[in-house]
């Protein structure tokens, strides 16, 4: 009897895992295959940084669905990933164009780095250039006698 209440807790804990799993039917295994890329890497628009795999958004759940139908009726990679920058923008790829709208996002690590090996550069040449710190004339003359009053002692 005890075992029978066990099963059935743990089948209520197993709903939640099988709701996640797409019920999709895919005529061939090439289908599939390109289902779960894109899935994979497009960006879900409500989600911070979580694919539309990933996601549970309701977006998410009609964007696999809209992937899934146009995959269907034969639609190349190219052409749904096109159709859903066009309908949400760059930011729903993980791999934007370069484009001069996304420069910065692409090059802007490049010209940061640039222009701290520039000023790491000059810093160094800067400090380079200074000559060495002089020592007063009094200095050195206090220096010798401490010096000759101590050399004994080694």
């Amino acid at each position: 009897m005890r075992w029978i209440g066990l099963l059935g807790l743990l089948s209520l804990l197993a709903l939640p895992v099988q709701a996640a799993i797409d019920p999709f039917e895919f005529d061939h295994p090439e289908q599939r295959i390109r289902y779960h890329a894109l899935i994979d890497e497009l960006r879900c628009p409500t989600c911070q940084n979580q694919n539309i795999a990933e996601s549970n958004a309701a977006l998410a759940n009609d964007l696999r669905q809209r992937v899934y139908t146009m995959i269907m009726d034969n639609h190349p990679d190219s052409e749904i990933r096109n159709f859903l920058v066009q309908r949400y923008g760059d930011f729903i790829t993980y791999r934007p164009p370069v484009k001069p709208l996304t420069w910065l996002l692409w090059f802007g690590p490049f010209v940061a780095l640039l222009i701290a090996a520039i000023a790491l550069a000059l810093w160094i040449r800067q400090r380079n250039a200074q000559p060495p710190a002089q020592i007063e004339e009094t200095d050195r003359e206090r220096l010798k006698r401490i010096l000759a009053k101590h050399s004994g002692d080694l």
